[in-house]
């Protein structure tokens, strides 16, 4: 082989050579095959889907009543005041009871087989029955809050503007069911509101606290579980609030008879009077800032109540219990509704707005059965 021949081939092994270094030196080392362990780890790191459950309540009970006035005895009633009602609650499956608290004479009650029922849970007008117990045993006051949290503090009248069941859960334990029952008793509960008024349906105090599990004597206080209430007994107990402690029989006089002589009848005496002054802010707190502002929609002058929503066996309940000054007179007014989802205590208590605009509107001026326009006492 010549010499020229020699130097060309060791020229192409060496520039050969040179190119395959080149290309070593370029590329990224190749990545090393996963092993058994690694495809492991990956696995487990990795959440597991889950799908969150969405709780929805079914309701069976229709919110519609279109003849909720079917059967109603109005003899007695004072017809402006019943007319008014009527407008307001429409075809709600509910009634309105208008009571004069000064002597439990019933101005109007529209839907009484509804009004005169085994009645439902109280749901959260029972913080009424729960706050003037708290007070009269000096397990609360107005002047300090209870401490529901290490940085939550809240005092009566946030409690009960707010309807807080946390506040009236802990309010419920430090009272015990002994004196919860002796209370709710004494204001009448779980005894007839009226006085001879056929039909009427007892309502029920359970004779025992509720099961722990189900949340014991705090769920009784803030829900109102495990109690029925009827729309007179809370209409009763608004009027002893009212008054300053007076607990009326409620009478519905029907006869010629009944409304000529009607005279009010005292079922007893509520020491209770020091106490509501100390509730006034909280109920009239419902109405302007809290639970019950939908009534400002329609009606601007002095009102304070208390609302309630809750729900059972496939019935959603809305409540509405105020105690108002109107053009007729300083009046109680129960609304109660039933139904599905569309009933709520806010509801109940726009119902009760449009119901005192009603009385303003048509210029209800004086009923002389109906107590003067003042002050609650």
């Amino acid at each position: 082989m010549s010499q020229f021949l020699k130097r060309s081939l060791l020229v192409i092994v060496l520039f050969s050579s040179a190119c395959t270094m080149l290309q070593a030196t370029d590329t990224a080392p190749a990545k090393p095959k996963p092993t058994s362990s690694t495809i492991a780890k990956k696995t487990s790191a990795k959440k597991p889907f889950t799908q969150k459950k969405h709780y929805y309540e079914r309701f069976y009970t229709s919110s519609i009543d279109l003849s909720n006035t079917s059967g109603d005895v109005v003899t007695g009633e004072d017809p402006a005041l019943r007319a008014a009602a009527v407008d307001a609650l429409g075809n709600y499956n509910g009634t309105v009871v208008v009571s004069d608290p000064d002597s439990g004479r019933i101005l109007a009650m529209v839907n009484q087989k509804l009004a005169l029922s085994e009645g439902a849970q109280p749901c959260s007008t029972i913080k009424v029955a729960v706050a003037l117990a708290g007070l009269s045993e000096g397990v609360i006051n107005d002047n300090f809050g209870i401490r529901l949290t290490r940085y939550r503090k809240i005092d009566l009248t946030y409690a009960l503007a707010h309807s807080n069941n946390l506040y009236f859960e802990e309010v419920g334990r430090r009272l015990g069911f002994d004196k919860v029952s002796f209370y709710a008793h004494q204001f009448g509960l779980g005894e007839l509101a009226g006085y001879n008024i056929e039909g009427e349906h007892l309502g029920e105090f359970p004779t025992q606290e509720l099961d722990t599990k189900l949340g014991g004597v705090g769920k009784m206080c803030s829900f109102g579980e495990s109690i029925s209430m009827t729309p007179l007994q809370l209409a009763a107990m608004m009027g002893a609030v009212a008054n300053g402690g007076t607990l009326f029989y409620l009478q519905h006089p029907q006869t010629t008879t009944e409304i000529t002589s009607f005279e009010p009848k005292i079922k007893r005496t509520l020491e209770i009077q020091p106490y509501i002054s100390e509730m006034e802010p909280g109920m009239e707190g419902a109405v302007d800032f809290g639970t019950a502002r939908r009534l400002r929609t329609s009606f601007s002058d002095d009102v304070m109540g208390k609302t309630g929503t809750c729900s059972k066996d496939g019935t959603r309940f809305g409540w509405f219990a105020s105690i108002a000054h109107t053009s007729a007179g300083r009046i109680v007014t129960v609304v109660f509704l039933r139904g599905d989802r569309n009933v709520f205590g806010p509801k109940a208590a726009e119902i009760a707005g449009k119901f005192f605009k009603n009385i303003d509107d048509k210029n209800v001026l004086s009923v002389s059965h109906v107590s003067t326009f003042g002050n609650v006492q």
